[in-house]
């Protein structure tokens, strides 16, 4: 057996695998005896068919795998000797050698092998990173606590219909009649939306269903039919409103503050008022950890400099996923890819460069946050801890979230040793022009 390495450039290389009939031979023969042993043919005791026959059957499968075997092996050796830092796997090369497997003498293999690059990389004081802090202002408290106490809401009967209520109506086109029906004004086209501002109780109008409700989900629940069922209705229908339903913010009473804040943690309108204060700057804080993390990650990446086998990687992603994906497919991705790699490498490199540690605390921690942040999602507060931990635990046995989990931990911990370490250019933005740099 002979290998031999081409160095193709600085982070790729082909690996050729020669390999004549004195390697493979003797391997051949102790295969094709075990397929022997093993034989069940009709005519022959089990293990006493004519080794003749053990060839015609099986020669072909023999010489192949004690071939494959064979090179795998010589080409993990190759790795591990030559101690290389290999990205992905190794891939057959797209030019290979005509190889005579009916009558064969000699086999050679080609391979390509792309190693990663050597990373360098410290942070220090002289590291400048932007930092974000956004700015609290009046209106955006008023409307964070308008938001608070509408989410904490309910309906309530009213005189008039505005754009925003529900009217409860009921319906009916000749013989046929759908009464109590919920109208949402908001889900109405603006045009449509117009004719059903202003209306009170007992108000009678005609109403083309098609036309105002043209959502077909929509239309279907609100008449009791199936999908599939809306070409039966009639398109004309006389609507009567048997009531309005407006939305009312929750009142200020230690019932929501209860709600909101979890029991007795809220006592006064002034507490109320500092407590939505905190919040809201809370919020703020993670919209700036949010931009400080693209920031960082950015400046690093941008910092390393590091290059990669970019042909290699496309082929490799390609094979890697079984071939789901096209080559046009890759390439239009491949940019994201590519960023995400070599954050990958950043991470790995800083985490084992200043001993970060990840512990079983953290990753709970971090899953009980994930397991909150889905629930508050619902509108559920203040869930106990009990059910957060539970839901955590599901999340941490799913190996995709799991995964998901462990890579938000070890984030914190590089950014968060950045963040100490680099110099943070501290600057005050509103919360528009912060979501604008996001975007």
């Amino acid at each position: 057996m002979k290998v031999t390495k081409n160095q193709v450039d600085e982070l790729n290389m082909t690996v050729n695998i020669a390999l004549d009939k004195n390697d493979w031979a003797e391997p051949r023969k102790k295969k094709l005896n075990e397929f022997r042993r093993n034989a069940e043919i009709r005519g022959f005791r089990r293990g006493m068919a004519p080794m003749s026959l053990i060839e015609k059957i099986h020669g072909g499968q023999a010489l192949g795998e004690v071939v494959n075997k064979m090179v795998t092996d010589a080409l993990n050796q190759f790795i591990e000797d030559n101690k290389l830092n290999i990205l992905g796997e190794p891939l057959p090369s797209e030019k290979q050698s005509d190889n005579n497997w009916e009558d064969p003498d000699t086999f050679s293999f080609d391979f390509d092998i792309a190693v990663a690059p050597e990373l360098t990389l410290t942070v220090s004081a002289e590291d400048k990173i932007p930092y974000y802090n956004v700015t609290t202002t009046a209106a955006a408290l008023k409307d964070y606590k308008h938001g608070l106490l509408k989410q904490f809401g309910q309906l309530e009967s009213a005189d008039k219909s505005k754009e925003d209520d529900f009217v409860i109506a009921d319906f009916v086109a000749g013989e046929q009649k759908i009464e109590g029906a919920y109208v949402a004004l908001r889900s109405m086209p603006e045009e449509e939306k117009k004719g059903f501002i202003g209306l009170k109780k007992d108000d009678t109008r005609q109403v083309d269903i098609v036309k105002t409700f043209p959502n077909e989900a929509d239309r279907a629940a609100m008449f009791h039919v199936k999908k599939e069922e809306l070409e039966t209705l009639p398109v004309e229908w006389t609507m009567t409103v048997k009531d309005i339903k407006t939305f009312v913010d929750a009142p200020l009473t230690q019932a929501t503050f209860d709600q909101i804040f979890g029991e007795g943690n809220c006592k006064s309108e002034e507490e109320f008022e500092a407590k939505v204060k905190e919040r809201l700057q809370a919020e703020y804080a993670q919209e700036s950890e949010y931009r400080f993390m693209i920031d960082a990650k950015e400046y690093l990446i941008g910092k390393a400099g590091i290059q990669l086998p970019d042909a290699f990687m496309k082929r490799w992603i390609k094979f890697a996923n079984d071939d789901k994906f096209t080559m046009e497919q890759i390439e239009a991705e491949y940019d994201l890819f590519a960023k995400d790699f070599r954050w990958n490498m950043i991470r790995t490199k800083l985490m084992k460069d200043q001993e970060l540690k990840v512990t079983k605390e953290d990753v709970m921690k971090q899953a009980k946050q994930m397991a909150a942040y889905q629930f508050a999602m619902y509108g559920m507060q203040n869930v106990p801890d009990e059910h957060l931990t539970k839901y955590a635990e599901q999340l941490l046995g799913d190996r995709q979230q799991a995964d998901r989990i462990l890579e938000k931990v070890q984030d914190d911990l590089v950014l968060d040793y950045v963040r100490k370490t680099a110099s943070l250019d501290k600057k005050k933005i509103s919360l528009e022009k912060m979501r604008e740099l996001t975007k």
